[in-house]
């Protein structure tokens, strides 16, 4: 080791053997979570004895899933999957069609508005994507609508969910970050992700009125008040968690709680899920909470051989050549974007927070804003190829191929990326309402 460290600082070792061992795991098909866990070992085994690194690192995962706070993620999954089968999509897609029934292209507008209610209560893009993609695409093509139009507004609309709370993703974030406030997580991503949605709007608004594509039918008085407390109950769940949160009448845990509890409930009221389905969503909770549990475990190993190892320092100095924190702010930006191609949401709020965290806050950035710039940098990483979960379940409720999807997907991008720069060098966007309501 000495001969490599007279030709090589030790710090830029390491992150050549962490990332590069990763990256390879990565193409060869090795989940990610074994590959951050394996790869982060094997580089602490350069510069510690073997049983020191293998106590450390079972200490490390031990310690990085040994928190309160982490208990929200499974019940806000299993709310989100009873919200899923519980029969709330439908309502929600009605309550958005009265709301944008007189736009052209009313449909789509429906499925963006319906994607950031549904994706606000689930918490999830993906059950979003699924089950407002796979109730609008029926309804769109009995209209005359292009598919893949139709699975593109679906899909870029889908991430909304992941900034409009209650929000997985922002909990996490809250986690790894040492302690960011969730509430002021929570209040900060309504502006992002309104922003988010409305963008999407404009882009189908222009299309849709060169397409020709209907407007809805006018719904009369009575039918629209009958829609409206129809999807109340659904609606009424985001007042009670984050009212709750906000207010201090219990911790986000304890909200993810009563959301599960509330959305329990709210199937039985609707009566649309069976007691098989019942077991399945347990299921599947029981699945994707241990897989992000298990992602976030391994995480600590390698968050652990980072701080000994200073890459972050390293790549701190690096961006810090640069004079202006414009244009670090947009290689990070870059950064993302390009991570997000090829990386899940989750692995990648794990690995780059503790790396691009400190870097931001030295130039000014407070963490609320840093961590909705990033989750929002990471939604658009969602629909794009290879590994974009929402990019893959949109196509699928939409009967179209990614290739078919890909064309109209790019104004969507284009847009995208440019609110992406208003929230990055626009603070108020993220930070404006939680100052308002004094949580900053």
């Amino acid at each position: 080791m000495d001969i490599i460290f007279s030709f090589m600082d030790e710090a830029l070792f390491a992150a050549l053997s962490l990332f590069g061992l990763f990256f390879a795991f990565l193409i060869t098909g090795v989940p990610i979570s074994v590959g951050i866990a394996v790869s982060s070992i094997l580089t602490a085994l350069f510069f510690m004895p073997a049983d020191t690194a293998y106590f450390v690192a079972t200490q490390k995962m031990f310690a990085g899933i040994d928190s309160f706070t982490l208990l929200a993620i499974p019940f806000f999954i299993l709310s989100g999957n009873l919200m899923n089968k519980g029969g709330i999509a439908i309502r929600l897609v009605n309550l958005s069609k009265l709301v944008s029934g007189r736009l052209p292209g009313s449909l789509a507008h429906t499925n963006v508005i319906a994607n950031m209610l549904f994706g606000s209560i689930s918490g999830s893009g993906i059950a979003a994507a699924a089950a407002v993609g796979g109730t609008m695409a029926p309804l769109q093509e009995k209209e005359g609508y292009d598919p893949s139009f139709s699975a593109a507004v679906n899909i870029a609309s889908a991430p909304c969910g992941i900034l409009i709370p209650p929000s997985g993703p922002l909990i996490l974030f809250s986690l790894v970050s040492g302690g960011t406030s969730i509430s002021a997580l929570f209040i900060g991503g309504y502006g992002p992700g309104i922003l988010m949605g409305l963008s999407i709007m404009i882009v189908a608004f222009v299309i849709a009125k060169r397409a020709g594509y209907p407007l809805a039918p006018r719904s009369s008085f009575s039918e629209g008040v009958k829609i409206a407390l129809d999807a109340l109950p659904s609606l009424m769940m985001v007042v009670i968690v984050i009212g709750g949160i906000v207010a201090g009448v219990f911790t986000a845990t304890e909200g993810a709680a009563v959301a599960a509890v509330y959305s329990f409930l709210l199937s039985l009221v609707y009566r649309m899920a069976s007691w098989k389905e019942y077991v399945e969503v347990l299921r599947s909770t029981v699945v994707m909470s241990a897989s992000i549990l298990f992602l976030i475990a391994a995480s600590g190993i390698m968050s652990y051989v980072m701080a000994i190892t200073s890459i972050p320092d390293v790549i701190a100095e690096s961006l810090m050549q640069f004079d202006s924190p414009i244009v670090i702010f947009l290689i990070m930006n870059v950064c993302l974007l390009l991570v997000g191609t090829f990386m899940d949401l989750t692995p990648a709020v794990l690995i780059f927070t503790p790396i691009f965290l400190p870097i931001a806050t030295e130039l000014g950035m407070d963490p609320v804003h840093f961590g909705l710039m990033m989750i929002f940098n990471l939604g658009i990483g969602n629909m794009t190829p290879p590994v974009g979960a929402v990019l893959f379940v949109g196509c699928s409720v939409g009967g179209v191929t990614i290739e078919q999807v890909f064309k109209p997907l790019l104004p969507f991008f284009a847009v995208l990326i440019a609110a992406l720069m208003l929230v990055t060098y626009v603070p108020a966007i993220t930070t404006g309402l939680p100052k308002l309501l004094g949580l900053l």
